[in-house]
């Protein structure tokens, strides 16, 4: 029997075959296959389920020390130039595609219940398995070539999913914002790849960073061309895990479904671009300049999410900045040169994240029931509160996403997020004083969420706020239905089971990342576990891992104080003394208002005026082409006669004309 590495390339070949069967089956005979939902569904799931099987065969193989594996065949050839494609399996690619498949799977069962009385259902799962497949493909891409063909696959499943209602203007409008942003990064990612191999000859990895290496100590290459390229590629990521200034589009997309919020958040797109950081590593480590440029870019990011975190009352929204903000502590690990530490952070943000999204659908699907199936009145956290009792399995797990995010000892992020801020500690002073205060953030806008949510009263029956939240949304209430729909109750077991799967590694994932030893680090890359472990200094790790449980929990306790003691009224102490910072956190630091004066409005501008050069200047000269053209033709029809007499009475008057220029040109004799 075959190694599952020998075999892996069949991982993301099995959801793509699922999803075609369905996808052609939704075009050929669309209303038995839409009566066949749960046959379709459970035929998805199994196909997700082989390739879930294969990637933990393949993670145990790369845990016992095998041989990391690339099979590579000539797609294309002409004369010497050759385009290989193929597969690579390593510790990276089966650690990540374990966290897809699983991933994967749970949201598919949970979208089971989500989704079951959408008419869309069918569809749904068939995108799910396309998406799954896509980050899968591009997981094990062994060179930037086919991993930008998987990239772009990536980005259009997103689009899909994020505008699933394409009827709703919201949902169409998210998915449209975040196709036009994504093709501004991945344009740089192309020109980049364009460029490196120019420099280069080669799309593969380690052979990009030897040869830019070489070319510029041979001088080749301008260390500024490199620079640029480096840049270049990396604005890809910057778009793909949504990093300032390219985040903008990650929150609208809280427009789909709630489980692709999960899958999207948690396991494929955003994860696709710290991804590709960490496998250009050996060429982004050639240059400081661009490592700090890396850093810089993910403590901004950080800083900005959750800082507009602060102030979002959409449950959703909320989260999503906070997505926001840990990608930007990812990068920033990046940036320090750290990618294991990036990479560990992905993997346990992804299982509480996942989590939370996942609660936050279940918390929806409940007020729905309540309030109707608006999401503005949904999703609002004004009108939650007092869930707890009628939902104790999503509260619980909801609570334990909140202080794993946190950084709360013994829970996963403490160990992932410590590790980035001692590396930053270490590379950049400055930039680990922001991540540090941003914990502290984190920790109060988490908390402040789960408060509103689960705790105190419930406040779903207020008419006066829904009417107010409505008109303030210019949604009429007259839309709405009066009278409430039902009482609220947990989720049914295709919810909550996905939820308590994964409050399980959300405690204990971090355990495979003790500084001191780390079994993750050591799978990853064993020169730099050892080195770790050979440089650990108790007296260096104690104070930093106190001072950051320290703002978590003072965090925690501002929230505890503000929104369940009810001794602090935040709007008094912050809002109503500080009211142009909260309005500029609550516009979102205005980045979509200039986005919209500069780019959307100043695009259309630009339109118009190439419109009008269009309409006058190149159609007035097509058009006086063809009345010159017309004119002529009329006027010299007249000259064909068909009569030899007046033919050579014009070649007589043309002989003339030539023997009187000539004359008159010719010098006169003396």
């Amino acid at each position: 029997m075959p190694q599952a590495s020998e075999i892996a390339w069949l991982i993301p070949v099995f959801p793509l075959i699922g999803a075609v069967f369905s996808g052609l089956g939704l075009i050929c005979a669309n209303k038995k296959i839409n009566n066949s939902r749960e046959i379709v569904s459970i035929s998805l799931l199994s196909f997700v389920g082989v390739s879930a099987v294969i990637s933990y065969k393949t993670l145990i193989e790369q845990i016992n020390g095998y041989q990391s594996v690339e099979k590579l065949f000539v797609w294309a050839s002409a004369g010497d130039f050759t385009i290989p494609m193929g597969f690579v399996l390593d510790p990276l690619g089966s650690v990540m595609l374990t966290l897809v498949t699983t991933i994967t799977l749970l949201v598919m069962i949970y979208s089971h219940g989500y989704m079951a009385h959408d008419k869309g259902y069918v569809r749904f799962f068939t995108y799910l398995a396309l998406f799954s497949s896509s980050m899968m493909g591009l997981i094990i891409s062994p060179n930037l070539l086919e991993i930008y063909v998987f990239w772009e696959l990536v980005g259009m499943c997103s689009y899909l999913l994020v505008g699933f209602w394409y009827d709703r203007d919201g949902a169409a409008n998210a998915a449209q914002k975040a196709f036009v942003v994504n093709r501004v990064g991945d344009f740089g990612l192309l020109l980049g790849i364009l460029g490196l191999f120019w420099a280069t000859k080669s799309f593969d990895f380690n052979e990009i960073a030897l040869g830019v290496s070489q070319s510029v100590s041979e001088n080749s290459l301008p260390v500024w061309a490199a620079l640029l390229l480096c840049f270049l590629v990396f604005l890809g990521p910057m778009a793909k895990s949504a990093q300032f200034p390219l985040h903008v589009w990650l929150p609208d997309a809280m427009e789909g479904p709630t489980p692709i919020s999960a899958l999207i958040h948690a396991a494929t797109m955003v994860a696709a671009g710290i991804f590709l950081v960490a496998r250009l590593q050996p060429l982004y480590s050639l240059f400081p300049s661009i490592q700090f440029i890396i850093a810089l870019v993910g403590t901004i990011t950080c800083f900005l999410g959750a800082s507009i975190a602060l102030t979002q009352m959409d449950l959703k929204k909320g989260l999503a900045y906070s997505t926001v903000s840990q990608l930007g502590y990812m990068m920033l690990a990046m940036g320090c040169g750290a990618p294991v530490a990036g990479i560990f952070h992905l993997i346990t943000h992804a299982c509480f994240k996942a989590m939370l999204f996942l609660g936050s659908g279940s918390v929806i699907h409940a007020m729905e029931e309540v309030v109707g199936h608006q999401p503005v009145l949904a999703q609002d956290m004004r009108l939650m509160g007092g869930l707890r009792k009628k939902m104790p399995f999503t509260s619980t797990t909801f609570l334990i996403g909140c202080v794993a995010i946190s950084g709360i000892p013994p829970l996963a992020g403490f160990w992932s997020k410590d590790e980035i801020l001692g590396n930053a500690f270490i590379s950049f002073p400055a930039f680990w004083f922001v991540g540090f205060l941003t914990a502290g953030m984190t920790a109060f806008y988490m908390f402040r969420l789960y408060f509103l949510t689960f705790e105190g009263d419930f406040r779903g029956g207020n008419k006066e706020l829904q009417k107010e939240l409505l008109l303030a949304s210019e949604i009429d209430m007259e839309d709405e239905h009066e009278e409430e729909h039902g009482s609220l109750h947990e989720s049914p077991w295709s919810m909550t089971f996905p939820l308590v799967f994964l409050a399980v590694p959300s405690v204990i994932i971090g355990f495979m990342g003790f500084p001191w030893d780390s079994k993750f680090a050591n799978l990853l890359d064993p020169e730099e576990a050892l080195i770790a472990i050979e440089s650990f200094e108790l007296k260096e790790f104690l104070p930093l891992a106190i001072a950051s449980v320290f703002i978590a929990s003072i965090g925690i306790t501002i929230a505890y104080q503000a929104y369940f003691a009810k001794k602090i009224n935040l709007s008094i102490l912050f809002a109503q003394r500080f009211p142009s910072v909260n309005k500029f956190l609550s516009n979102k630091w205005y980045l979509d208002d200039i986005n919209e004066k500069l780019f959307v409005k100043g695009s259309r501008k630009l339109a118009k005026e190439v419109l009008e050069v269009d309409s006058k200047v190149v159609d007035g000269v097509v058009n006086l082409t063809g009345l010159v053209t017309l004119g002529s033709g009329e006027g010299l029809k007249y000259f064909e006669t068909g009569r030899a007499q007046f033919y050579a009475l014009i070649v007589f008057g043309g002989v003339i004309l030539l023997v009187a220029i000539f004359g008159f040109q010719s010098p006169q004799v003396t």
